[in-house]
């Protein structure tokens, strides 16, 4: 019998695996170009970030934003210039493009002055975490329509930058209550503003101390360590974790050192340089959210904390309000069966899950 007419095999009748294919090509593909293409529609569309600073009035939160993207964002007021304090927080958001070596990037900050200015702090986090969450509920509504945009604005907040007191001491209960509650919500980073009020040694023990706070309440700042993804990332994160809180100084004004052009603030004893590790970590603030995290963040804020929010609410979705392309998210479709039990969260359970904050702490 001719062997290529011979009937199969019990092994030749399965279905083959697919044979992994010698690295050496026989020429040029051109698969790489891949990447180009990827670059020029990204430059084309541009980027988008959203960043919220929060902290009291005086610690810096204007100028610390001029002096990120090097642009007056925010025309900063001096404490005690006929401006009045705010009675109740109020949230002011503001929306720039900026354009860099032909790379356009939409940069929204939102402010939140009269936090932590009065005298009764009690649930001062509410509009915060009202407005982020307004956020995610914006984007869920464009998200389930039946007919939806093709590139859905995304205002979102993607980082929170909290200004902590350089007071040398403790997080105070106020410092507390809001970390362990937007943790849970929105990539939060903490700072010590004005951190050139502190002596090095000062700094450092505050550090310290900050750190063993956050450990034993259990809140968990950007970044997390359950999100590093290979060793590559853990090594990077594991240095800006023992770096955490960063002590950054802010400053827009530029002035001559040594012949050379510096932005820094300057005082009877000298000048102090932003952007000189030697005098603070703005240096360390400035690379984690725009030189080596800002993607990062933004893939956070999707995956896990706007998706740890459409869970919550798809659950619910007998209260979505009826508007244009209004789809009843209550009932499966017949041909696709409801699950069983609650649906999983795809991000991991260690960041805690979005859920509504029913505690009744009072700071």
């Amino acid at each position: 019998m001719d062997p290529l007419r011979q009937s199969p095999s019990r092994s030749s009748s399965r279905a083959s695996s697919p044979r992994t294919l010698p690295s050496e090509m026989l020429g040029y593909v051109g698969i790489e170009a891949v990447l180009d293409q990827l670059k020029i529609k990204a430059m084309k569309m541009g980027f988008e970030f959203n960043i919220m600073v929060v902290g009291q009035s005086g610690l810096g939160k204007s100028t610390m934003v001029n002096t990120l993207f090097k642009s007056k964002m925010w025309k900063s007021t001096m404490p005690g210039l006929g401006v009045p304090t705010p009675q109740t927080l109020q949230l002011q958001s503001v929306t720039h493009v900026i354009e860099e070596s032909g790379v356009k990037l939409k940069l929204t900050v939102t402010d939140t002055p009269g936090f932590g200015d009065q005298i009764n702090n009690d649930k001062c986090w509410d509009p915060i975490l009202g407005y982020i969450n307004e956020q995610y509920e914006h984007y869920l509504q464009e998200e389930i329509l039946i007919t939806r945009q093709r590139h859905i604005p995304d205002t979102r907040v993607h980082c929170c930058v909290y200004f902590v007191p350089p007071t040398g001491h403790w997080l105070r209960p106020l410092d507390i209550e809001f970390l362990r509650r937007l943790c849970r919500t929105v990539n939060v980073v903490p700072v010590i503003a004005r951190a050139d009020s502190l002596t090095i040694e000062e700094r450092e023990a505050f550090r310290h101390r900050i750190q063993e706070n956050l450990k034993t309440h259990g809140i968990e700042v950007y970044p997390q360590q359950c999100f590093d993804e290979d060793i590559n990332d853990k090594i990077l994160n594991s240095k800006i974790r023992e770096r955490i809180p960063f002590a950054v100084v802010g400053a827009d004004q530029e002035h001559i050192v040594n012949g050379r052009c510096v932005l820094g603030r300057k005082t009877k004893w000298g000048i102090i340089e932003v952007e000189n590790m030697a005098h603070c970590e703005f240096p360390l603030l400035r690379d984690l959210l725009i030189r080596s995290h800002l993607q990062d963040l933004k893939d956070i804020t999707h995956n896990v904390h706007y998706e740890n929010y459409r869970i919550f609410r798809l659950n619910e979705s007998h209260v979505l309000p009826r508007g244009p392309g209004w789809v009843n998210l209550a009932r499966a479709p017949a041909s696709v069966p409801a699950p069983a039990g609650p649906q999983a969260n795809p991000g991991p359970s260690k960041v805690g899950g979005w859920a509504k904050d029913n505690s009744d702490e009072e700071c």
